[in-house]
């Protein structure tokens, strides 16, 4: 089997995948924190992954692999975006970070994590506490200069619309219906963009539906694998 890359989102880490590394015990989860852009980012997934692969990331972990499919398209065998954006940052939105990259650089992470960016994860649902819970330990653990490095790729990322018109691999586009970070519209876009995507919406979930409803998630990842 192709070997399976897995690229988390801003301040997570492998156990944003947990219930999808269970069932995919093949599966390799990579960091992406050493760079400040999005580009060396995807340089550094490429310098450390085998020749060919398939590529699934949400969140941040999707705007990287789409980098890493801009840069080598003949190594991705299949990529799934998961929860993303392939839109360039709003100059709004990226000016909107530079308090949060202050206020982290001075202490703040958890503040900030907590009260700016939780609240904007998940939809309601029985596990919404635990799961924001375990969000909350992946950024501890992470750390401040990752949040300010992750921020500062965010800001500079290049806009992939056309990297996504000339995909012809096999792709997997997949939200939560209320994901309110990255809209469901946002994912039409992006499976209007490639030709041979498939688009899978997962209902009761928000930004992160690998945690939120990981069967559903975790079935739609094998389908994408298995497909021709």
């Amino acid at each position: 089997m192709t070997p399976l890359i897995l690229l988390p989102g801003m301040m997570c880490d492998a156990r944003l995948f947990a219930p999808q590394i269970k069932a995919l015990p093949d599966a390799q989860v990579m960091a992406i924190d050493a760079y400040d852009t999005i580009e060396a980012l995807a340089g550094d997934i490429l310098a450390k992954a085998p020749a060919r692969f398939a590529l699934a990331g949400l969140s941040m972990g999707g705007i990287v692999a789409m980098e890493v499919l801009r840069q080598a398209p003949d190594r991705v065998d299949r990529i799934a975006l998961l929860d993303t954006n392939p839109k360039a940052e709003h100059p709004t939105i990226a000016a909107s970070r530079e308090p949060q990259i202050a206020k982290v650089a001075v202490g703040d992470l958890i503040p900030v994590m907590r009260d700016e960016m939780k609240p904007n994860y998940l939809t309601d649902g029985p596990r919404r506490g635990a799961i924001l819970d375990l969000c909350m330990d992946m950024a501890a653990d992470l750390g401040p200069e990752v949040f300010i490095r992750q921020s500062r790729a965010l800001q500079t990322r290049p806009d992939q619309q056309e990297t996504l018109k000339n995909c012809t691999v096999p792709a997997l586009v997949l939200c939560g219906r209320d994901d309110a970070l990255c809209p469901v519209h946002r994912h039409t876009l992006m499976h209007e963009l490639m030709p041979h995507s498939t688009l899978h919406i997962v209902e009761n979930a928000g930004h992160l539906p690998t945690l939120e409803q990981p069967d559903e998630t975790t079935a739609a990842l094998v389908r994408w694998l298995e497909a021709p």
